[in-house]
C-alpha cells in the first residue's frame, strides 16, 4: 500500500497523523457508517508523507525557515512572508513518484463514476486544523468542480502553499505550532451537484447554549460555500434527537425560512454567484423528510465519535440524493464547562437600530466602527464593536479585538458566526442593512441575552452579568419549575437544576410570532380592511392555508419550550388575552369589541366555547394536537386559564375533547388555574375535573381582595401575603390532595418574598414555578427551610 497516497476506504481516524482530520474523518465514516445508510462521496488522500517529500525534493525546507525567521525577527513583514513562501512553492515541481499516484487514483475514481474524468473537490486538510485544540478550520484552501490532470495537480500545489497564507502562518505562531511540524494533506472528492439542489452544514447541539439534544442544520441553495463563508442568509431547521428513533413522528421543532439571497453554480471556469430567484427564496432548501434523514445521520455520526460534531453536507440535484461530505468535532461549546454559565441582562433598553440573529448569549458596548473592505482592517480600533458585510479568516485579527461584531450576512454556521464564538465575542449576524443604517462612531449596545433575536440599541446601556455555579447550589426536596414564554429562549436555561416548566405562555408566540389574530386567519374571506388583508397575504405567502400558517407556528413554538425540559413535563396555558390584546393583534378590529373592564371580562376559558371565538380556539387545540401527537413532545400539559364555574370548565373540556383533546387519551393531562375564589371554593368539585391546579397569584390576591393590580394608588394594599390569600392556598392545597391532585404556584411572590415561600413549602406545595433568573436565589433560600422543616 502506497505512502504517499491512500484511498477513503483505507483511511481511519488513527491516520489523523498521516491525512489530517478531515480526511481522516471521511475515510473512518466510509468503513464504519457507509453500512448504516449515509452516503459519503468517495475518494482518496495524498498524505503527509507526500507534502514532505515535495518539500525535500524541491530544497525548499531551508527557504522557508529562513523566511519565517524573517517574520519573527520583524526583519520582513508578514504579506512579503507568505507571498514568497507560496511563490516557492507554487513554482516547484510534484515529485513524479506522488504526481503519479494522484492521478493513477484520480482515473480510478472517475472510473467508479463511469466518467473518463469526474469532477471533483480538493481540500486542504493540516495535521492539526480539525482537532479540538486547534479549530480555526477554515485556514487552508478548498477549490470545487475540478476536472482533468492540469488542473488536479496545479490545485495539489495551491493546496500546500495554503499552508502559508498570511492568515495561516499567524494562526500557527499564536498557537505556538512548528510551522512545518504542521503538514498538508489532500484529500480528493467526487463532487456532488449540489449547484442544482443545496447545501449547508449541521451542528449535533444547539451552538449558543450547548443544549445536546438538538440537531441544528442550516441550508442554501447551490453549493455550500455560501452557507460555511456566511454570505447568505440561511434556512434554519431544528430536530429533536430524543424522538428520531420513535416511528411515525416528525420532531423537528424549528423551521425559519432564510432569504437566500444567492446561489454558487458551476461554471466553464469554476464557480459563481448568481442572485436567487425570488419564488425560489420563497421555499425551503430541504423537504421535512430530507431534515429527519440529515438529523438521523447526524446523530448516528455523534454517537459513533462519542462528541459533538460539525457536519457539512449536500443534496446532489440530479439523483436527488443527500451526502454527508465533511464532519469534525464542534470546537466551542462541546469544550466548555458546563458547571458554571453566565447571565447577561439588561437594565435598560433604548431604541433599537437593528435586529439580526443572536450569537451567544452575552451583551456588550462600545462605538460602532463600520469597515467594508478587509483593506482597511488595520483602522479598526480595538474595543470597537466591528459593523461589516461579511467576514472571512483574513478578518480574525480585528475580531479577536473586538467587544462585538455586526454582521449584514450570514447565518449561524457561518465564518462570523463560528468565530465569535470561538472568541467569546457577542455578533449579530444576517442584519441585512447594518453598514448603511448603524452610523460609524455611534454609541451602541448589542445584546445576544434576548433570545436567538440579536438587538442592536442605541446608546451604551447598563446590563448586569451574573455567574452561576451550578454544583455549588445546594440539593434541595422542593420541586422547582420555571416559566417561559419565548421559544427562542428556552434553551438557555437547560443548565438549571429544574423539574420541568410551570407556565409557558402562548401569548407571547401569537403576539410576537404569529402576529395575527386567529380568526383573521380563519375568515380571512370575510375581512373587510383590504391593507389588513394584504399585511396577512405577505406574512403567509407561503402556506396554501392560512389557517396552517398559525397551527404550524404555534406548534412548533410550543414544542422548542418543551423540548428544552423533555421528558419533564411542561405545562402550557391556553391563550388568555384581554379583549383589548386581542384587538391589537392584525385582524383583530374586526373580531373584538370595547370592554370596560377587559380583566374582568371576555377572556380565558370563556371565550374557548363562545361562537366569537370558537374557531380561533380550533386552531389552538389543533397546534397543541401537532406538538404533542405528530412532533411528539407528550410532556405537554394543557391548562386552562381564568375557569369561572363548573359548567364552564364542563364546557370547555368538551371543546377539548371536540378539537381531539381529551384528557386522558394519550396520557393527557388537563391543569386549570386557580386563580379566582371559586377555584378554592369549589376545589373539591374542580379536582373532579381536572388533572391539577397552578396557582395564579395574581389573579387571585386580585380577586379574593378586590384590589386592583395595576393600580398605583392600592399598590400597598396588593399582596399575596394577605391571611385571606393565605388561607385560599392553604384549603385549595388541602381540597386538593385529598382527591390525590398537584397544585402548583407561577409567579414571582416565592421568590420575592421569603416568609410566602416558607408557607408554601410547609403546606406541601407540589412544585414552585418561576422565572429563569430567579432559580439560583430561590434554592439557596429554600435550602435553609428544609434543613429546619
Amino acid at each position: 500500500m502506497s505512502e504517499l497516497v491512500k484511498e477513503f476506504q483505507d483511511i481511519r481516524m488513527e491516520d489523523v497523523s498521516i491525512v489530517g482530520g478531515k480526511n481522516a474523518s471521511l475515510g473512518e465514516m466510509i468503513y464504519s457508517l457507509s453500512k448504516q445508510g449515509i452516503n459519503i462521496p468517495d475518494g482518496f488522500a495524498s498524505t503527509s508523507k507526500g507534502f514532505l517529500l515535495f518539500i525535500e525534493k524541491n530544497d525548499l525546507k531551508g527557504f522557508i525557515t529562513s523566511e519565517i525567521k524573517k517574520f519573527q525577527n520583524n526583519t520582513q513583514d508578514l504579506k512579503k512572508t507568505g507571498k514568497n513562501i507560496r511563490k516557492a512553492i507554487l513554482k516547484s515541481k510534484l515529485p513524479k513518484d506522488l504526481e503519479s499516484e494522484i492521478y493513477e487514483n484520480y482515473l480510478n475514481l472517475s472510473k467508479k463514476y463511469n466518467e473518463n474524468e469526474t469532477d471533483i473537490a480538493i481540500r486542504s486538510s493540516a495535521t492539526a486544523e480539525d482537532l479540538p485544540e486547534a479549530s480555526f478550520a477554515g485556514q487552508l484552501e478548498s477549490f470545487l468542480n475540478i476536472k482533468g490532470k492540469k488542473d488536479l495537480l496545479l490545485c495539489t500545489k495551491k493546496c500546500f502553499a495554503s499552508l502559508f497564507t498570511n492568515r495561516a502562518i499567524v494562526y500557527r505562531e499564536e498557537k505556538g505550532f512548528d510551522h512545518l511540524q504542521v503538514q498538508v494533506s489532500v484529500g480528493y472528492q467526487k463532487m456532488i451537484r449540489s449547484d442544482l439542489a443545496g447545501a449547508g452544514v449541521m451542528f449535533t447541539l444547539d451552538t449558543e447554549s450547548g443544549f445536546r439534544k438538538v440537531i441544528e442544520i442550516t441550508a442554501a441553495f447551490g453549493l455550500g460555500e455560501n452557507v460555511v463563508q456566511g454570505t447568505v442568509i440561511p434556512d434554519e431547521y431544528i430536530a429533536f434527537k430524543p424522538l428520531l428513533e420513535k416511528n411515525n413522528l416528525l420532531p423537528i421543532i424549528e423551521k425559519k425560512l432564510g432569504r437566500k439571497e444567492k446561489m454558487m453554480i458551476y461554471t466553464k471556469n469554476g464557480t459563481k454567484n448568481i442572485k436567487t430567484p425570488k419564488d425560489k427564496q420563497l421555499h425551503f432548501v430541504l423537504n421535512d423528510n430530507e431534515i429527519l434523514i440529515l438529523s438521523k445521520w447526524a446523530k448516528i455520526i455523534e454517537d459513533h465519535y462519542k462528541k459533538p460534531m460539525d457536519i457539512e453536507w449536500a443534496k446532489d440535484g440530479k439523483t436527488n440524493k443527500l451526502f454527508i461530505v465533511q464532519a469534525r468535532p464542534e470546537t466551542v461549546e462541546a469544550l466548555k464547562k458546563k458547571e458554571t454559565f453566565k447571565t447577561y441582562t439588561l437594565k435598560t433598553k433604548g431604541k433599537i437600530i437593528i435586529e439580526g440573529l443572536a450569537i451567544g448569549e452575552a451583551i456588550a458596548s462600545g462605538k460602532a466602527q463600520v469597515i467594508k473592505s478587509v483593506k482597511d482592517i488595520k483602522k479598526f480600533k480595538k474595543g470597537s464593536i466591528l459593523v461589516t458585510k461579511t467576514t472571512s479568516p483574513d478578518w480574525v485579527p480585528i475580531m479577536k479585538i473586538a467587544s462585538g461584531i455586526i454582521t449584514d450576512h450570514g447565518g449561524r454556521t457561518s465564518h462570523a458566526a463560528i468565530v465569535s464564538r470561538e472568541l467569546k465575542v457577542p455578533a449579530i449576524v444576517g442584519c441585512d442593512h447594518a453598514t448603511s443604517k448603524i452610523k460609524n462612531g455611534l454609541d451602541i449596545t448589542i445584546s445576544c441575552a434576548e433570545g436567538t433575536i440579536g438587538k442592536v440599541y442605541e446608546n451604551k446601556l447598563n446590563f448586569e452579568i451574573n455567574e452561576i455555579d451550578i454544583d455549588k447550589l445546594p440539593k434541595i426536596k422542593t420541586n422547582l419549575m420555571i416559566n417561559l414564554a419565548s421559544p427562542e429562549g428556552a434553551f438557555h436555561w437547560w443548565h438549571l437544576p429544574v423539574n420541568g416548566v410551570g407556565l409557558a405562555r402562548i401569548e407571547f408566540i401569537i403576539s410576537n410570532k404569529i402576529k395575527i389574530h386567529p380568526m383573521a386567519l380563519y375568515h380571512f374571506d370575510k375581512l373587510q380592511n383590504k391593507k389588513t388583508k394584504k399585511i396577512i397575504n405577505e406574512l403567509t405567502k407561503t402556506y396554501l392555508d392560512k389557517k396552517d400558517y398559525f397551527i404550524d407556528n404555534l406548534s412548533i413554538s410550543i414544542s422548542k419550550i418543551a423540548s428544552s425540559m423533555y421528558p419533564n413535563p411542561v405545562i402550557v396555558r391556553l391563550s388568555d388575552f384581554k379583549t383589548n390584546e386581542y384587538y391589537n393583534l392584525i385582524g383583530g378590529d374586526e373580531f373584538e369589541f370595547q370592554e370596560e373592564n377587559p380583566m374582568l371580562g371576555f377572556r380565558g376559558a370563556s371565550r374557548y366555547y363562545n361562537k366569537r371565538y370558537k374557531d380561533g380556539f380550533e386552531l389552538e387545540c389543533k397546534a397543541i394536537k401537532k406538538a404533542r401527537e405528530v412532533i411528539g413532545l407528550d410532556n405537554i400539559i394543557i391548562m386552562v386559564p381564568f375557569c369561572r364555574t363548573i359548567k364552564e370548565a364542563e364546557k370547555v373540556l368538551k371543546v377539548l375533547e371536540e378539537n381531539g383533546l381529551k384528557k386522558g387519551e394519550n396520557n393527557l393531562k388537563i391543569y386549570v388555574m386557580a386563580e379566582i375564589p371559586s377555584n378554592i371554593l369549589l376545589a373539591s368539585k374542580f379536582s373532579d375535573l381536572f388533572d391539577g391546579f397552578s396557582i395564579g397569584s395574581n389573579d387571585l390576591t386580585q380577586l379574593t381582595l378586590g384590589v386592583d393590580r395595576d393600580s398605583e394608588i392600592l399598590s400597598n394594599e396588593f399582596d399575596e401575603e394577605d391571611e385571606a390569600v393565605k388561607k385560599s392556598i392553604k384549603y385549595l392545597i388541602e381540597e386538593a390532595h385529598k382527591k390525590n391532585k398537584k397544585v402548583g404556584i407561577c409567579g414571582q411572590a416565592p421568590s420575592d418574598k421569603v416568609e410566602f415561600a416558607k408557607f408554601l413549602i410547609e403546606n406541601k406545595i407540589d412544585s414552585i414555578s418561576l422565572n429563569p433568573d430567579s432559580v439560583v436565589k430561590i434554592i439557596e433560600t429554600i435550602s435553609k427551610f428544609e434543613k429546619n422543616l
